[in-house]
C-alpha cells in the first residue's frame, strides 16, 4: 500500500526523523540511551510480568523472566561491552594499485528503523532490536502486537521514560495500523511474525525499497538419532517444545525419531514422565503452565487435535485438564503420533503445546523428509555421534541449530539470529543486528601525491605503466 503522508504515523516517522538528522547519535548518546533503558527495564519487571499475565489469563513467571527478561539484559549488556569497538572505523587494504591511497569502513547509523514485534515474546522482540537499532545510532518506531494489549501499553509507558519522543516511539493498534506502519518509508524494516503475514509486509515495504530483516517461523524439526538417549532427549525437548506451551518461532515442531515405531514409543513415554515430573497430575494447578494466547489460536490448535482424532492417528494427552479448560484456553501437552504430510498439524507451523512424532528409517530419511519442505527457522539433531550430527548439518539449511538441545542457540548473543528461505532473511542479535542497522560506509583516502595522477591520455606515454597494472 501507498503511504499517506498526511496520516499520522507518517507524521511521528518524520518528526523522528528530522531530530536524528538534526542530531545524530554519538557513542556518548548511545551509551547512555542503553544504560537507562537498562536500568529502567530492570527496576519494571515485575510490571512487565503482570502485563503479560494479563494478556496470557496466566503465563508463568519464571518464563517471563527468563524469556523477556533475561534475554533482553543480556543484550544490551552484550552491546554496550562491545559498541565502541564496532564503532570504530576498520582499516582495509586498497591494494597496491592504488598505493599510496588508505581505505577503510565506518559503520554509519540508517536512520529511523521500523520494528514491528509479535505477541509470543512480545517484550524480548520488541526490545532487543530496539536496543540494536539504539547502539547503532538510529532513532526507532516500535508497533507491538494488538494481541497483547497490556504488553504493548507497558512497553509504550516505559519507552516513554527513557527516551524522547523523537527518539523513541510506539504506535498501537490493529492489523490495519500494523498494514499501515509497514507501507512507511523506514530506514530498515525489522519484522517478526508468520511466513503469511512477512510476505504482506515485505510487499507493502517493496514499494519504498526499504530493506527488511524478517523473523518468520516454519516447521522446525528435531532429530533424534539411534545413539541418543530417549530419557535425556525427552528432557531437554520437553523443555524446547512446552515452554511459553509451545509459542515459541524456534519450538521444535516435529520429532524424526531414528529406530522405528518402538523408539517413537519409548521417546512418548519418557515425555509422559517429563510432563508429570514438571506440572503435576493436575495441568490447571501447576503455576508454572503458560495459556493459549487467544481464542483464535486455542480453536485453532483444537482443530489440529480433532483433525488427528479423525483420522484415526493415536493421540496422546500427556496431563489432564478439567472441564473448564476452553474457557482457560489451557491445552494439554499432547502427543500425535505418526501423521501423514495430509494432517493439519502438519500443514502449517504448530505454535501450541502439540507435538507429532514421526519414525524414521534412517538420517537420510529425516534428511529427505526435511528437504522436501521449506527451509525451518531452527533444527534440532540430537546424536553423540559427530559424523551423523554432520552429515545432517551438510545437508540441510536451517536459520539456526541447537544441537542435542533446544532453543539455546537464540540466547548466545555472539550468534546471528534469522531465518533462510520461508522462515525469513537476513538477521539479527550481536553484531549482526548492529551491521544490518548500519550503513557499511567504504571511504577511500587519497594523499596528495599519488601515481594514479599519470592514468590520463595520452595514454602512450604510460604504456608500462598499464601493463604492470593489468599483469
Amino acid at each position: 500500500m501507498t503511504p499517506d503522508t498526511d496520516h499520522p504515523l507518517a507524521a511521528t516517522l518524520t518528526q523522528l526523523r528530522a531530530a536524528w538528522q538534526a542530531n545524530k547519535p554519538g557513542h556518548a548518546q548511545r551509551r547512555a540511551d542503553l544504560k537507562r533503558l537498562r536500568a529502567a527495564f530492570k527496576a519494571q519487571l515485575p510490571q512487565m510480568t503482570a502485563a503479560m499475565q494479563a494478556d496470557f489469563g496466566q503465563r508463568a513467571v519464571a518464563e517471563c523472566r527468563i524469556a523477556d527478561g533475561m534475554t533482553t539484559l543480556a543484550a544490551i549488556d552484550y552491546l554496550l561491552g562491545r559498541l565502541r569497538d564496532w564503532m570504530r572505523p576498520t582499516p582495509v587494504s586498497a591494494g597496491w594499485r592504488l598505493l599510496p591511497a588508505r581505505a577503510e569502513i565506518r559503520h554509519e547509523p540508517l536512520g529511523v528503523i521500523g520494528v514491528i514485534s509479535p505477541w509470543n515474546y512480545p517484550v524480548n522482540l520488541a526490545l532487543i532490536p530496539l536496543a540494536t537499532a539504539i547502539a547503532a545510532g538510529n532513532h526507532v518506531f516500535l508497533k507491538p502486537s494488538e494481541n497483547t494489549p497490556a504488553t504493548s501499553a507497558w512497553l509504550a509507558q516505559l519507552l516513554a521514560s527513557v527516551f524522547p519522543a523523537d527518539r523513541v516511539a510506539v504506535a498501537q493498534g490493529d492489523a490495519a495500523v500494523g498494514s499501515a506502519f509497514a507501507a512507511l518509508p523506514f530506514d530498515h524494516l525489522k519484522f517478526t511474525g508468520s511466513t503469511v503475514v512477512g510476505r504482506k509486509v515485505m510487499a507493502a515495504a517493496a514499494a519504498n525499497l526499504t530493506p527488511l530483516t524478517l523473523e518468520l517461523g516454519g516447521k522446525s524439526p528435531a532429530i533424534v538419532c539411534a545413539d541418543y538417549p530417549i530419557d535425556k532427549a525427552a528432557a531437554r525437548l520437553a523443555t524446547g517444545k512446552w515452554f511459553n506451551a509451545g509459542q515459541t518461532c524456534i519450538a521444535p515442531d516435529y520429532v524424526l525419531v531414528e529406530g522405528g515405531a518402538a523408539r517413537v514409543q519409548a521417546l512418548a513415554d519418557a515425555l509422559a514422565t517429563q510432563v508429570r515430573a514438571r506440572y503435576g497430575d493436575d495441568l490447571a494447578a501447576s503455576p508454572d503452565y503458560t495459556r493459549i494466547i487467544n481464542q483464535r489460536q486455542y480453536t485453532r490448535l483444537v482443530g489440529h487435535v480433532g483433525d488427528a482424532r479423525a483420522r484415526g492417528l493415536v493421540v496422546r494427552e500427556l496431563a489432564s485438564v478439567p472441564a473448564d479448560a476452553p474457557a482457560q484456553r489451557l491445552i494439554a501437552p499432547t502427543l500425535i503420533l505418526q501423521p501423514g504430510a495430509d494432517a493439519t498439524v502438519m500443514d502449517e507451523e504448530i505454535f501450541g503445546p502439540l507435538l507429532p512424532l514421526i519414525a524414521v528409517d534412517s538420517v537420510a530419511a529425516a534428511v529427505a523428509h526435511i528437504n522436501a519442505g521449506d527451509r525451518p527457522l531452527a533444527l534440532y539433531p540430537f546424536s553423540n555421534d559427530r559424523r551423523r550430527v554432520e552429515h545432517l548439518l551438510q545437508h540441510t539449511l536451517a536459520g539456526g541449530i541447537t544441537v542435542n538441545d533446544c532453543l539455546l542457540h537464540f540466547a548466545a548473543e555472539g550468534l546471528p539470529f534469522g531465518g533462510v528461505g520461508a522462515s525469513g532473511m537476513g538477521a539479527y542479535h550481536g553484531r549482526a543486528g548492529f551491521d544490518a542497522m548500519t550503513k557499511a560506509l567504504p571511504i577511500l583516502w587519497q594523499p596528495r601525491l599519488t601515481a594514479t595522477d599519470l592514468l590520463k591520455p595520452p595514454y602512450s606515454r604510460i604504456a608500462r605503466i598499464l601493463d604492470a597494472l593489468v599483469r
